[in-house]
């Protein structure tokens, strides 16, 4: 049975904030980690602003921090970023039909597509709920996303250690979530068990980013295989 509109919009209101909040929190790690990595608050809240995308920017300081921000440093920080990033590629892929961008219209729902956004609308069942999905959770994300970086940015050495306050569990787990209802069919979770699988195994030995999209890719040739779903059965 179809829930009512309201109710839908309500469901899709509550999901897109917590989504947003849970993964704005992480920012203040991203701004603290940015600041002791040798950028300023400046150059910090710009990669929040115009990177948005965690994961990328995650990476760039991780560079900056052991190569340092000279030419080399900042050039190995970028195409780490870039490779953490293509996936967002993929997403638009997905989102385009949905939000048909067009023109300079295009700017914005591109730098929306992140992880949370694309999950939230892929989620819901209408089409109109898939489209609210995507610009709330996304608007949602950006603005705790970047106020969380300032927060982070400006305390800097004073919060100590993120990970010790459990922000790196807070966006994880927000996003399992959403996830977690199509887990229960077995082949979405042979997939998503190999995609981790992959990703564990290979992160060690692989520049940051690519693991990722070797995780991304087998998942695509195991889910089109379709191995595990049952045939749907023809009434004739």
């Amino acid at each position: 049975m179809a829930k009512p509109k309201n109710q839908r919009e309500f469901s899709v209101l509550s999901i897109s904030l917590g989504v947003g909040f849970a993964t704005g929190l992480y920012g203040i790690s991203f701004g603290a980690l940015s600041v002791s990595a040798g950028l300023d608050i400046v150059q910090t809240q710009v990669l929040s602003l115009l990177m948005f995308s965690g994961g990328s920017q995650f990476a760039f300081i991780g560079v900056i921090a052991a190569a340092g921000v000279g030419g080399i440093g900042v050039g190995a920080a970028v195409v780490s970023a870039w490779l953490l990033g293509i996936r967002n590629g993929f997403y638009a892929l997905r989102m385009a039909p949905l939000l048909k961008p067009l023109g300079l219209g295009k700017l914005i729902p591109a730098l929306l597509t992140i992880d949370e956004s694309t999950a939230v609308a892929t989620a819901q069942k209408e089409i109109a709920d898939q489209k609210k999905g995507f610009w709330l959770t996304g608007a949602a994300v950006f603005v705790f996303w970047n106020l969380m970086t300032f927060i982070g940015a400006v305390l800097g050495d004073a919060l100590g250690d993120p990970k010790n306050f459990g922000l790196d569990a807070a966006a994880a787990a927000a996003f399992l979530g959403l996830i977690w209802p199509r887990l229960m069919e077995r082949q979405t979770f042979a997939v998503a068990a190999l995609a981790i699988l992959i990703a564990t195994f290979t992160t060690p030995y692989l520049p940051a980013g690519v693991p990722v999209l070797v995780a991304g890719l087998s998942s695509v040739i195991f889910g089109l295989f379709n191995w595990l779903k049952p045939k749907e059965q023809v009434i004739k």
